[in-house]
């Protein structure tokens, strides 16, 4: 039974329904994390709800993020920012994604490294942005990615002229382990070249804001 779900799963995932069945779940998803006692590990819908509230709070009106994996977050955002920017690994995904927002001026998919496109989106921009970043590629997909990744992603971010705030998920996969640096090293790292900025952690994503 378990082998005929996870094939069922597999030939969902070619269709073009398949982000659709994942926004579905991220409801039971959500009240599964609550009854757990909200873990580590946060569900969709508070993620949306932490980049909507940011957005919200200092006025930003461009998304730029880094995994569109489904397009969930773009999907959910897409009528909250004026435009949005969102940066793909896998070809594949990209593509789906491109596809999926054809019809949304708005929306820019690009397809690539995020670290090799990062200044191309950077260049696009008029104004400061709200940045929603993926911790979790390194390794993603199974393969082994470059650890200096992040390090230059949130140099030339935090370079840029236009005070923006940035937005780490998953946190919790910044473990220390084979390269990869801890959430520890990653706030120290900001604070001390940034020390106008602020960095704190909760529900597993990092909020990298200017200190008032």
């Amino acid at each position: 039974m378990e082998e005929t779900l996870k094939a069922f799963r597999r030939l969902l995932q070619r269709t073009p329904v398949y982000g659709a069945y994942k926004a579905l779940g991220h409801y039971p998803d959500y009240w599964y994390w609550i009854l757990r006692g909200r873990p580590a590990r946060s569900p969709h819908l508070l993620k949306q709800k932490v980049v909507r509230e940011y957005g919200e709070k200092y006025g930003l009106k461009t998304l730029v993020e880094t995994g569109t994996y489904y397009g969930e977050m773009v999907a959910a955002m897409k009528s909250r920012f004026d435009r949005i920017y969102s940066i793909e690994f896998v070809p594949a995904l990209a593509e789906r994604s491109i596809r999926k927002f054809a019809r949304d001026e708005q929306v820019r998919i690009f397809c690539g490294d995020s670290r090799v496109v990062m200044p191309e989106v950077l260049a696009l921009l008029q104004g400061p942005a709200l940045f929603w970043l993926e911790a979790g590629y390194y390794g993603w997909v199974g393969m082994e990615t470059d650890k200096q990744r992040l390090s230059a992603e949130m140099e030339m971010i935090l370079s840029h002229p236009y005070p923006h705030v940035v937005l780490l998920d998953d946190a919790r996969c910044l473990t220390g382990q084979n390269g990869i640096p801890t959430v520890s090293d990653v706030k120290s790292y900001i604070e001390s070249k940034f020390p106008e900025r602020l960095v704190e952690v909760e529900f597993d994503v990092m909020r990298i804001t200017l200190r008032r």
